[in-house]
């Protein structure tokens, strides 16, 4: 399995305690040996890791089980058996786990190295050692060690990035973000050339403080109800704390594209409404970058909210876009920044 995988459903299984041990103590010369059986080992714990550097969760096959170690059984002259190793599973920073019974949020991760223990191990069985008593000097019994918790579950990936660029197939958004950041997606002239969505970091400011970018996949009319690449993607983009719409400036209707894209990230998720933008407008090189045509079509779509226009391919005015990315989703940050440059 390759690609962009972020959604899997797998089973989880912690490590089954080791068996006591029933056992006497035997040594020549000594006529009576009394019980020396060592208790069993604790079964492993299934344990996520967050990893900052995993991007989908292809590394899962679909159903597969996924178990610890079971802890060993214990052995005579009081050996206790050796402990079973925890199994870590390594996931993507914004994957969630949800139990695939009940479709419960279990955990959300949020930061790299972040972790949880799903599953605990099975406890290890007492050896007869333990149930010797002034009364029973000789117990022919012990434990059986414990089973460990197992659960069905499913692993959604949700990327955790703090802006998204929205807009049609063939936009420019590939493009935009590799100019920006230091992300390396396919680029070509034809539509759905993006088929998952890419994610990149902006170092602002000689790094005094970075954020990232994910570029979704092209949304067209009907994506929130499966149409074109569907909400596969639109998952992805429920998190940020802003989006740049996009728009192609040589194939410009700023306000029905404005209008379906809005619709489409309100149908999915009436949240998204909420969310600050700012509309940004592509490929104004077509129009030599000409300052008098970007004023016109500035004042032009006002009411809409505040455009940028930018040419992404030739780096025309993305420094602006950047400081006004600033000043628009992180006020806080850039204050504390152009306070010190």
């Amino acid at each position: 399995m390759s690609g962009f995988i972020d959604e899997v459903p797998i089973q989880i299984r912690a490590g089954h305690g080791g068996a006591g041990s029933v056992h006497f103590h035997k040594e020549k010369f000594v006529e009576f040996g009394g019980p020396d059986g060592g208790d069993g080992g604790k079964g492993g714990d299934v344990i996520f890791v967050a990893e900052g550097r995993m991007m989908t969760l292809e590394n899962y096959l679909p159903d597969r089980m996924y178990a610890a170690q079971d802890g060993e059984p214990g052995l005579g002259q009081n050996r206790n058996g050796k402990n079973g190793e925890d199994l870590l599973l390594k996931v993507p920073i914004g994957t969630q786990i949800i139990d695939a019974v009940t479709m419960e949020l279990i955990y959300d991760f949020s930061h790299d190295g972040e972790t949880f223990t799903i599953a605990k191990g099975g406890r290890g069985g007492k050896g007869n050692t333990f149930f010797k008593t002034s009364v029973q000097q000789a117990p022919r019994y012990s434990q059986p060690g414990e089973e460990g918790d197992s659960f069905s579950l499913r692993l959604e990936l949700k990327l955790l990035a703090d802006i998204g660029i929205v807009g049609l197939p063939n936009a420019g958004k590939s493009t935009l973000l590799a100019k920006i950041t230091h992300a390396h997606p396919k680029i070509a002239g034809y539509a759905f050339t993006t088929l998952s969505p890419n994610l990149g970091v902006v170092h602002r400011h000689d790094d005094l403080f970075r954020y990232t970018v994910a570029d979704i996949p092209g949304i067209i009319e009907g994506a929130s109800k499966g149409v074109g690449l569907g909400i596969s993607f639109l998952k992805h983009i429920e998190r940020v704390q802003g989006i740049l719409f996009l728009f192609d400036g040589g194939n410009l209707q700023l306000e029905e594209e404005l209008e379906m894209l809005r619709s489409e990230l309100g149908n999915y998720n009436q949240s998204l409404l909420q969310k600050k933008y700012l509309l940004v407008i592509n490929k104004m090189d077509i129009w030599d970058n000409d300052p008098g045509f970007t004023e016109e079509i500035q004042k032009k779509y006002s009411n809409l909210g505040e455009i940028i226009c930018i040419s992404a391919d030739q780096g025309f005015n993305l420094d602006y876009l950047l400081e006004r990315i600033d000043k628009v989703f992180f006020e806080e940050k850039s204050k504390l920044v152009y306070e010190h440059t």
